[in-house]
């Protein structure tokens, strides 16, 4: 049988102003909120991405997919692929998107809510991409 080996996962609550970044490791499913990225300029927002992947070492990359309620996609949406493919194409990392309707919601009532809605919306999408995949982003060796 295989080694399972853990990887860390980086995730992005994508906004127009404000990017949250959640971090996770796959074997404990763990998730936490990082910090949040002002979006100025995709120049300003790959620096700051780049830092962080220098701390944290990411092997794979999860984006939320903010939908209407019903499913249906918006100008948002639109964005937060182009930022996640921009992610996929500058860093050559696997990448998910995750769909985050109701991120907010869940929020209100999270006992580990730190205030910041960005970056807990992030460990949220992070969550919910490991209830999705509980073993799809694992690395396993011989």
């Amino acid at each position: 049988m295989p080694e399972v080996i853990p990887i860390t996962l980086i995730a992005f609550d994508y906004g127009a102003v404000r990017i949250g970044v959640a971090v996770g490791n796959s074997l404990t499913q763990t998730t936490q909120a990082l910090k949040v990225i002002e979006n100025k300029n995709v120049q300003w927002r790959i620096h700051a991405i780049t830092q962080l992947f220098e701390q944290w070492r990411p092997d794979h990359l999860v984006v939320g997919l903010p939908l209407h309620p019903d499913g249906a996609e918006h100008p948002m949406t639109k964005a937060a692929r182009r930022f996640g493919n921009q992610l996929k194409s500058h860093f050559h990392l696997p990448m998910s998107f995750v769909d985050e309707r109701y991120t907010s919601a869940v929020l209100e009532g999270d006992p580990e809510y730190s205030g910041s809605i960005d970056s807990d919306s992030a460990r949220l999408i992070l969550g919910q991409f490991f209830s999705e995949n509980p073993n799809g982003a694992k690395n396993e060796g011989k």
